[in-house]
C-alpha cells in the first residue's frame, strides 16, 4: 500500500492542491486538507479501489467543508454569544431543574424507539441529509422519510400519554 500511495501522491498531489486552492481560495487550508486526505487514505483506504482518485478528491472536499462549518460556527458564537447555551447569565435553579427533568423525559422517550428510529431521528435533528442517514443506518434514501415520520409520531403519542399521566 505504501508504494501505491507514493505513486498516487506523485500523480495526484499537484491536481489535488490546485483543485483545493481554487475551491478554498486559501493555499494553507488547501495544503492542510490535502494532507489530511492522504492521511485518511493511509489509515482507512476505500473499499472500492477502482477510483481512488475520486475518493481522494471527495474526502478532501469533505475535509474543507467540515473546516468551513467549524469556522462558520465559531463566527456565529462570536457574533451572538447569548444564543449559545450557557453563553449568558446562569439560569435560576428552578429553570435548571425543569431543563433536567425535560431532558430526562426526552431520553426515556427516545429510548423507547428502536435503535434505527432513534439514530434516524437524532441525525435528522442534527441536519444530516437523507442520503447520509441512509448510509449510516444501512438503508435506502426512500425509507428515511417514512422512518422519521413514524418515529416522530411514536414520540408524539408517548409525549401525549406522559402528559395525561402527569395531570
Amino acid at each position: 500500500m505504501q508504494a501505491e500511495l507514493e505513486v498516487l501522491f506523485a500523480e495526484q498531489q499537484a491536481a489535488l492542491l490546485r483543485y483545493l486552492t481554487r475551491l478554498t481560495d486559501d493555499p494553507e487550508l488547501a495544503a492542510d486538507a490535502a494532507q489530511d486526505a492522504y492521511l485518511r487514505l493511509l489509515e482507512s483506504p476505500p473499499r472500492d479501489t477502482n477510483n481512488v482518485r475520486a475518493w481522494l478528491f471527495t474526502v478532501a472536499t469533505n475535509i474543507v467543508r467540515d473546516s468551513w462549518k467549524k469556522v462558520k460556527t465559531a463566527r456565529r458564537i462570536k457574533e451572538a454569544p447569548q444564543l449559545v447555551p450557557n453563553g449568558g447569565e446562569d439560569p435560576d435553579p428552578l429553570t435548571i431543574v425543569e431543563r433536567t427533568e425535560r431532558a430526562e423525559i426526552a431520553r426515556r422517550l427516545l429510548a423507547k424507539l428502536s435503535d434505527r428510529e432513534r439514530t434516524v431521528v437524532l441525525m435528522w435533528l442534527e441536519g444530516f441529509k437523507h442520503r447520509e442517514i441512509a448510509e449510516t443506518v444501512g438503508t435506502t434514501t426512500k425509507t428515511v422519510s417514512p422512518t422519521i415520520a413514524r418515529a416522530l409520531n411514536k414520540l408524539a403519542r408517548d409525549i401525549e400519554r406522559y402528559q395525561r399521566e402527569c395531570m
